[in-house]
């Protein structure tokens, strides 16, 4: 983050749709386990109230001032949704390449017949022949808990609102 970017932010602003908010942040789970974060130097870049980071915290962050800081819970179905048994899959090792190094965790894309689109997953568990495919995302059924900090704020320029992401140092489309 620049300097620059902590000046536009007028005495007074908030956090609002269609500003680009930098936000510096740490996820931990119930347990109280590092899941993620971004420290001050390099904040998370969004723009608000476009869907780009999870409902609950989107929610949350409307009306903090540049340099507010919070702790958050955001339960499961403001985050990455309910567990869903339903979405998981058994498939036979025979149908991963040879070389390939099957692990717990391993991302997996699957194609159905008629989608081009590939089904994002992962490898949950390995059996004998098989393996446990799990199309949920790694965090769903998870309460989530966040600490904030809003280090940056700024208008989202037409070209960024038009494409509906932020644009950074060498963005090219």
């Amino acid at each position: 983050m620049t300097e620059a970017s902590v000046s536009e932010a007028p005495e007074g602003r908030v956090v609002a749709d269609d500003l680009v908010v930098s936000l510096a942040y740490t996820l931990r789970d119930d347990e109280g386990e590092l899941i993620d974060s971004a420290p001050d130097e390099e904040p998370l870049e969004y723009i608000q109230g476009y869907g780009q980071i999870i409902s609950g915290l989107e929610e949350e962050l409307y009306g903090m001032a540049l340099g507010d800081e919070k702790d958050l819970i955001i339960a499961p179905e403001n985050g990455y949704g309910e567990y869903d048994t339903e979405a998981t899959q058994i498939a036979p090792l025979d149908a991963f390449p040879q070389e390939m190094q099957i692990e717990i965790g391993l991302p997996v894309e699957i194609y159905g017949e008629d989608d081009d689109d590939p089904i994002e997953g992962f490898i949950a568990d390995i059996y004998d022949d098989s393996v446990l495919l799990d199309f949920n995302h790694p965090l769903a059924g998870e309460t989530l808990h966040f600490h904030v900090k809003v280090v940056g704020l700024r208008d989202a320029s037409a070209e960024e609102l038009d494409h509906g992401h932020v644009h950074g140092d060498g963005h090219d489309h």
